[in-house]
C-alpha cells in the first residue's frame, strides 16, 4: 500500500523535509566496529560477512539514507585489492590477505543497488602505533617508506612537511579512482595530530618553509597542497567523483567564541574553509559532535564559508551510547537546526549507532526521513541536464504493479527518480511525491494485493552522475483494483 497516514506529532517534521538532502552514515571497518563482526576464512563465513553488510544496507535503505561513507583505509591498511598498501586483517584475520572477495567492490555494488552513493573514506596521515606497525611487518608504510613518516607521541604519521607525502597519498587515490566505481573520496584525519605544535618537523620547515612567516602557516599550506593535488587530479580523470573530508567540527575561532577550543585552523593546522573557498572540495562533513553553543553557531559558520559547495553536519550518534547520555531529541533538534540554517544534510557517526538504536532509527525512518530524498546537484562540476524520459508504462502482473519507461537520452550514464501521487497532480518539488530515487534500472515494482483499490499518478525523471535532474516525464494515471472501473 502506498497510502500515507500522517500523525499530528510527525507532521511538522515531514513538512520540513526537502526533496534534496544528504543523508549519510560513516560505516566503520576499523576493528569491525560496524562491519564486519567476524572474519571470513571459509566460504560459509565469507557469505555470512557479505550478508551482514546487506542487512545493514537494507536498514539504511528502509530509512531512506542515500550515502554511505565507507572506511576503506585505516592505518595504512585497506579493504580492497591494492598494489600499494596491505590488505586489512579485519576481514580475513591476516594482514595482506583479502577474505575471498573484494569488500570494496562488493559494497559499491550493494550500495548502488539500493540507490545509495558509496564514498571511499580514507584515514589520511596516521599510519599506526608501534603495535600496528609491528603487526603489518614489512608491508607497513613505515617499513616501506621510512623517509615519509614521523613517530610522534607513540604513533606513526605520514609527514605533511615532506612534499613526497602528497605524491604517495595521490597514488593511493589514483588506484582507488581508476579501479573502482566509487562516487567520492572522503578524507578523515587530514590534519596534524593533537599537540601539533610539537610535531617533529623543524628540519623540514628549515628546508622548505622559507617563504612562510611562521611554522603554523607552513603546516597549513602543507595540508592544503595535499588537498589541492588530489582534487585537481580527480577532476581531470573522473570529474563526477566527489572530493570531501571530515574536518574538526569547529573550523576556526569565530567572533562569538574567540576562545573556542579544539578548532581546526588554530589547533591542528587544518584550513577547511580555504579548501571550500578555493573550490578544492565538493563537500565538507565536519565532525560536529557537540551540543548547544559548541554546535549551533558553528553550523552557521560552515554555511557562511561553504562558497556554494555542500556543508553537511556530522552528528555524534555515538554519544547516545558510547560516551555520554544524549537523548534522541538531542540529535533530532540538531537535524531541525541544520535544515533551518542551510546545511545540505547530515551524516551520522557511526552506522551501528543509528541502525541498532531503535529510538533514533525509528525517528529517522518514520518522521525525519519518511520520504526518499535526492542528493543535491553538483552544478559547479557539470550543468548538463538530460532529456525528459518517456512516460511510465504500468502493467499489473499478479500481485505487482510493474513500471517501466524508455530513456530518450542515451549519451550519459543515468539514474532515475520515480514520482507518485494519489491526488490529481504530482508536485515535483515535494518530498511527499518521491517514491524512489537513484534507480539504476528503468524498471520498478510495487507490491499490491486484492484489497488494493487506489489510483496512482506516476512520472519519472533522469539524473546524471552530477545529479542534474531532467524535466519530469508526462504524468500517467493508473487505477489499481480487482474490479474493472
Amino acid at each position: 500500500m502506498l497510502s500515507i497516514l500522517l500523525s499530528v506529532t510527525s507532521l511538522s517534521y515531514i513538512q520540513a523535509q526537502s526533496k534534496t538532502e544528504v543523508r549519510a552514515v560513516w560505516l566503520t571497518t576499523n576493528y569491525g566496529l560496524d562491519w564486519p563482526r567476524h572474519i571470513a576464512n571459509s566460504e560459509r563465513s565469507r557469505l555470512a560477512q557479505q550478508e551482514e553488510l546487506c542487512t545493514i544496507l537494507d536498514s539504511l535503505q528502509a530509512a531512506h539514507f542515500n550515502m554511505v561513507l565507507l572506511q576503506v583505509r585505516s592505518r595504512g591498511d585497506v579493504i580492497y585489492d591494492s598494489q600499494i598498501e596491505t590488505a586489512s586483517s579485519t576481514f580475513s584475520g591476516t594482514y595482506g590477505e583479502l577474505p575471498g572477495y573484494d569488500p570494496l567492490a562488493f559494497a559499491i555494488d550493494e550500495c548502488h543497488k539500493r540507490g545509495m552513493e558509496c564514498h571511499a573514506w580514507l584515514v589520511t596521515f596516521p599510519v599506526g602505533t608501534d603495535r600496528v606497525v609491528k603487526a603489518e611487518g614489512s608491508r607497513s608504510v613505515v617499513k616501506r617508506h621510512p623517509e615519509l613518516v614521523k613517530r610522534f607521541n607513540g604513533t606513526w604519521f605520514l609527514n605533511p612537511g615532506n612534499p613526497e607525502t602528497g605524491d604517495y597519498l595521490l597514488s593511493v587515490v589514483q588506484e582507488l579512482v581508476n579501479k573502482y566505481d566509487i562516487d567520492g573520496v572522503h578524507f578523515d584525519y587530514i590534519r596534524y595530530p593533537g599537540d601539533a605544535y610539537n610535531f617533529p618537523d623543524r628540519a623540514e620547515y628549515k628546508k622548505y618553509g622559507g617563504e612562510f612567516n611562521s611554522i603554523e602557516d607552513w603546516r597549513r599550506d602543507n595540508v592544503n597542497q595535499v588537498v589541492y593535488k588530489i582534487y585537481d587530479w580527480v577532476k581531470k580523470v573522473k570529474p563526477w567523483v566527489q572530493v570531501s573530508s571530515s574536518p574538526l567540527g569547529k573550523a576556526a575561532r569565530i567572533a562569538a567564541f574567540p576562545d573556542a577550543k579544539w578548532t581546526g585552523y588554530e589547533m591542528v593546522y587544518q584550513d577547511a574553509r580555504e579548501w571550500m573557498m578555493r573550490g578544492k572540495h565538493d563537500m565538507v562533513v565536519p565532525m560536529m559532535y557537540y551540543q548547544n553553543d559548541n554546535f549551533y553557531p558553528f553550523v552557521c559558520d560552515w554555511v557562511d564559508h561553504s562558497a556554494g559547495r555542500y556543508a553537511v553536519a556530522g552528528l555524534g550518534a555515538y554519544r547516545m551510547e558510547d560516551e555520554s547520555d544524549w537523548m534522541v531529541s538531542d540529535v533530532t533538534k540538531q537535524i531541525d537546526y541544520v535544515r533551518e540554517n542551510g546545511m545540505a544534510g547530515c551524516a551520522f557517526f557511526r552506522c551501528a549507532n543509528v541502525v541498532k538504536n531503535a529510538g533514533l532509527f525509528n525517528a529517522l525512518k518514520n518522521d525525519y526521513y519518511k520520504y526518499p530524498a535526492l542528493l543535491p546537484p553538483l552544478t559547479w562540476l557539470d550543468k548538463y541536464v538530460p532529456a525528459q524520459p518517456d512516460p511510465v508504462v504500468v502493467k499489473r502482473e499478479g500481485n505487482n504493479l510493474v513500471l517501466t519507461w524508455a530513456e530518450r537520452d542515451k549519451t550519459k550514464p543515468l539514474t532515475y527518480t520515480l514520482y507518485c501521487s494519489h491526488t490529481n497532480r504530482i508536485d515535483s518539488d515535494s518530498a511527499k511525491c518521491v517514491l524512489a530515487t537513484h534507480l539504476t534500472e528503468n524498471r520498478y515494482v510495487i507490491p499490491v494485493d486484492k484489497t488494493t483499490d487506489q489510483g496512482y499518478l506516476f512520472s519519472v525523471s533522469a539524473s546524471t552522475r552530477y545529479r542534474n535532474e531532467s524535466p519530469l516525464s508526462r504524468e500517467v494515471f493508473y487505477y489499481c483494483s480487482e474490479f474493472k472501473k
